[in-house]
């Protein structure tokens, strides 16, 4: 059938890149369960030979995947640091990036303990400031990486404003858009060069897959990111990749129930005398709200709040009945994450203290249950 002739991203969420398996006419697409592709006989191939090398399945997500951000080419990856890995193995020793001074800790954890060693040098700042940005530019700076909203925090970032001072600088820019997906924000339309995902999150969306991916558009690097892909070959498994593909098709209706309950909970959660503080990006007096209200069509479903001690942050962690007490976000189901000693455990305590990441913070993915069942958890989590 070949692509899909719509501009509606919930249709190509749907559809997928071709619709359906051209072959056989299966509307859910194949899983190429094959690591090796026969050849009829010398250079009479199918266009397959290893699945590391590619894969029908993976094909149609890293299809399905660039027509979402509309970019030009996406890769697949096992998870969603191997695809972060991909993307530093592009620099060499003496480069350096500008980093979000808020973000994952696995992030932080590759950039300090892995690409240190090779050289690449790194500079944290707070990116919501471009002029913090450009004071941090060197001769040597070849890109700009951020997470807007960045985790755990939620700091949102200007991307057009940084891509114009990236390209003034001749300088990438890296974009993580894991939190608000290709459905609220598209940064390679806003400037970015390399947009990067944990699918494992909200392209997945049921908790059941591990994944990574990378978009971008400029030919160069996109041949050179494939070749990494190949030699290094982390890449996304047949089985994975099915999973992902049907994840997608329900992704927006997944996200507009998850943002609908996100800013009910957040509204509760601001009124109630153990909170200090919430922050989600859909809240009017959220600190870039106006930001990413003009650059996204949404606000997200992730929230993070402070409670008044860290006795009641084992409480609520110990009571909640139908949140989740786990790691990771996006899922169907309520999640709720303790930063300090679990995703960003790895970033020293000076900077977490100095960030605001605290021993009283908490980090909520809000799943698609009833709302009024997910206040009435965490109220009584709160009383307790």
């Amino acid at each position: 059938m070949g692509e899909i002739d719509c501009r509606n991203f919930e249709t190509k969420a749907v559809h997928g890149e071709s619709g359906f398996e051209s072959r056989t006419g299966a509307i859910s697409y194949p899983i190429y369960q094959s690591s090796t592709f026969r050849h009829e006989g010398l250079n009479k191939g199918t266009g397959y030979d290893y699945s590391r090398t590619g894969n029908p399945t993976r094909d149609e997500v890293e299809k399905t995947v660039a027509a979402l951000e509309n970019g030009r080419a996406c890769l697949a990856y096992s998870s969603g640091m191997a695809a972060i890995s991909s993307v530093l193995t592009i620099f060499k020793g003496g480069d350096h990036i500008i980093v979000s001074d808020d973000l994952y800790g696995g992030t932080y954890r590759i950039f300090e303990e892995i690409y240190e060693h090779y050289g690449i040098e790194v500079t944290y700042t707070d990116t919501t400031s471009t002029e913090n940005i450009e004071k941090e530019l060197r001769e040597n700076t070849k890109a700009i990486y951020l997470e807007t909203p960045t985790n755990p925090l939620m700091k949102i970032t200007d991307i057009r404003e940084v891509s114009k001072l990236a390209k003034e600088h001749n300088t990438l820019l890296i974009v993580d858009n894991t939190f608000m997906t290709p459905y609220y924000q598209k940064p390679l339309e806003l400037g970015a060069d390399i947009v990067l995902h944990s699918g494992t999150k909200y392209l997945c969306g049921h908790n059941d897959a591990l994944a990574g991916f990378v978009i971008l558009n400029d030919e160069r690097l996109i041949e050179k990111l494939r070749f990494i892909q190949n030699s290094v070959g982390a890449v996304l498994a047949p089985f994975d990749s099915w999973l992902i593909l049907r994840g997608i098709k329900t992704l927006h209706i997944r996200l507009d129930r998850q943002q609908e309950n996100a800013i009910k909970i957040a509204n509760f959660l601001k009124k109630h005398k153990k909170i200090t503080k919430v922050l989600y990006p859909g809240l009017e007096e959220h600190v870039g709200h106006d930001i990413l209200k003009s650059e996204a069509s949404g606000f997200g479903a992730m929230i993070s709040f402070y409670v008044d001690s860290k006795e009641t942050v084992e409480k609520v962690l110990e009571s909640v009945k139908v949140i989740i007490f786990a790691e990771s976000l996006g899922g169907v189901e309520s999640l709720i994450t303790y930063p300090y000693t679990q995703t960003h455990a790895d970033i020293p305590d000076d900077i977490r203290k100095r960030l605001g990441v605290t021993d009283k913070l908490l980090r909520f993915s809000v799943g698609i249950e009833n709302v009024d069942d997910l206040i009435k958890d965490l109220d009584k989590a709160l009383q307790a």
